[in-house]
């Protein structure tokens, strides 16, 4: 029997993220925008941008077949109308993002990854985040080149953009759940600086003084307008908030996502149709999807088939982690709490309670 390699990420000095969320519904409902936020932009935008400039924007957008990718090896699709969607923020650190990267860290990274489940009805929807600094098994997977990359345990999940590409992250959450994703949509961080520069800031308040060396944040306690170099290090941080865990980070992602929506929805997009255009153009250009979604007008139909989802009833949940034995700056899956929580979503059954409860403890909340 033939055993996969074990690849090991440098150590980082820092606690591992918690699985516990807090049970405010307002929490639950910034959670639900900031991982729809891609869908819901692009229907407030486009619906300001005449038909004729689709063909242009249509160019921007980035697909990705999934399905040529990864082949046979999948779970079965679901025989309802329910849809599975992964949804990454990536940190490219190529391109626009090199100049952007203050903390000098080398290669692409799946920031921010959650699996956003909504059952057959699409009245409701749960999103699990997967903490990134999870160690999984790495299936074997197929380059963009084609070149197969051999299984390998041990993986830090965030890494696997990196090494393979997005077909293998994937290819990797659907081993792990059991669960065929139907859609997939990333957004790359440095289409977020140049997004909020075109709509002139977005305004946050902090509650406390943030001071992050590595992420070149430097906020006072209060109330700021943040262009778009201090919107990136404020989705980036994660040392000058709480304990340094990613869920303080995770926090601060998903009130920057509430309150670029909401300045989005404040501004006259259908007044100024060449400001529509360019918050447009640099959303669409930050987008990737795969291939079946990879349009405007198949994004837009998708996020139609979505308007029954009530908001109030989102609910957001970290996958349960606990401590690596061998390294504790690791998380691993908590079992059975992991598995029972990817089998109520597999048989769209409520999630029992103890699928929500995480043994790693960071301190925070998400």
């Amino acid at each position: 029997m033939t055993h996969a390699p074990t690849e090991t990420s440098p150590r980082r000095s820092r606690r591992a993220p918690t699985g516990r969320r807090s049970a405010r519904p307002p929490k639950r409902r910034r959670a639900w925008r900031w991982v729809g936020l891609s869908l819901v932009l692009l229907l407030l935008v486009v619906g300001g941008v005449g038909y004729w400039l689709y063909s242009d924007l249509n160019g921007n957008i980035k697909g990705v077949d999934i399905n040529e990718a990864i082949g046979d090896d999948r779970p079965e699709k679901l025989p309802t109308s329910g849809q599975n969607i992964l949804v990454l923020g990536s940190d490219s650190r190529a391109g626009d993002n090199a100049e952007l990267n203050t903390g000098k860290v080398a290669g692409a990274r799946s920031d921010t990854a959650m699996v956003m489940h909504i059952p057959e009805g699409r009245t409701e929807a749960v999103a699990v985040s997967i903490p990134r600094d999870t160690l999984v098994t790495r299936p074997e997977c197929k380059k963009q080149d084609g070149s197969e990359v051999a299984s390998a345990k041990r993986v830090m999940f965030n890494s696997i953009y990196s090494q393979v590409g997005p077909a293998c992250v994937v290819k990797t959450v659907e081993q792990m759940s059991g669960i065929r994703m139907d859609h997939y949509m990333e957004i790359d961080f440095a289409g977020f600086k140049d997004l909020v520069d075109a709509i002139g800031g977005v305004t946050v308040t902090v509650e406390e003084d943030i001071h992050d060396p590595s992420s070149g944040l430097d906020l006072t306690a209060g109330t700021h307008k943040l262009n778009g170099t201090d919107s990136l290090a404020f989705v980036r941080t994660r040392h000058g908030v709480g304990d340094g865990s990613d869920l303080g980070r995770i926090g601060l992602q998903q009130q920057f996502m509430l309150a670029l929506l909401s300045e989005i929805k404040r501004q006259d997009l259908l007044g100024s149709p060449t400001k529509t255009y360019k918050i447009a153009d640099q959303l669409t250009s930050a987008l990737t999807t795969d291939s079946d979604l990879a349009s405007l007008t198949k994004l837009a139909e998708f996020g139609r088939s979505l308007n029954g989802v009530d908001p109030s009833s989102m609910e957001t949940i970290m996958l349960p982690v606990a401590y690596d034995t061998q390294d504790p700056n690791r998380v691993v899956a908590a079992q059975p709490q992991a598995e029972q929580l990817w089998e109520a979503l597999r048989k769209d059954q409520d999630i029992p309670e103890s699928a929500k409860k995480s043994p790693a403890k960071g301190g925070g909340s998400s």
